[in-house]
């Protein structure tokens, strides 16, 4: 077993092994050889890909939800965000699924933003970003067993204000915004 990359810091991966599994994601151990000859392991969560969905209402809110993170022992405000599933035709139809299961808002359009691997150094999780215009709440929430979510609407600026005051620490949800409002045309307005 051996890997593909012809660059001078690439690391071999000499054999591959799940070394623990659960609902939602593995840990997997790699035997590794540095680009100096060291061999070692390494171990990393194997997450499937994921779309997060930056909600518009019409009036140019953002669609937010709290649910609790067992990771950090408290309420996280965020974006809906969620794994891509197997009947899922493409990610734009994962990003209007996920937008409607957690919050019961229904989008008018979406439009990819970027994609982005939140945590390389540990993950292989790949984020697909979208951002869904025209929501409004006419769909049907459709939470899993061990989601307990809030759903709310807040201005586009307070939601900026909340990542830039360490209020909103949801990373996805800080990259996601920042992005969007880094790198959108101007023609675009405020929000869309």
């Amino acid at each position: 077993m051996t890997d593909a990359p012809d660059d001078d810091l690439a690391w071999e991966t000499t054999a591959s092994e799940i070394a623990y599994t659960c609902p939602g994601f593995d840990i997997v151990r790699d035997d590794v050889v540095l680009p100096d000859g060291t061999e070692t392991d390494y171990d990393y969560l194997d997450d499937d890909p994921a779309v997060v969905v930056l909600p518009f209402t019409p009036d140019g809110d953002v669609v937010v939800i709290e649910e609790w993170r067992q990771a950090v022992k408290r309420v996280n405000r965020g974006l809906p965000a969620g794994s891509v599933e197997p009947d899922d035709a493409d990610l734009t139809a994962a990003a209007r699924r996920e937008l409607e299961e957690e919050t019961g808002y229904v989008a008018d359009s979406l439009r990819s933003l970027t994609t982005l691997e939140p945590a390389n150094g540990i993950t292989n999780a790949v984020h697909h970003v979208f951002v869904a215009e025209g929501c409004t709440p006419t769909g049907e929430r459709d939470l899993d067993f061990n989601e307990s979510i809030r759903v709310e609407e807040t201005p586009h600026e307070a939601l900026r204000d909340a990542v830039r005051e360490g209020d909103c620490r949801d990373g996805r949800t800080a990259l996601a915004l920042l992005y969007h409002d880094a790198f959108r045309p101007e023609s675009e307005g405020d929000h869309a």
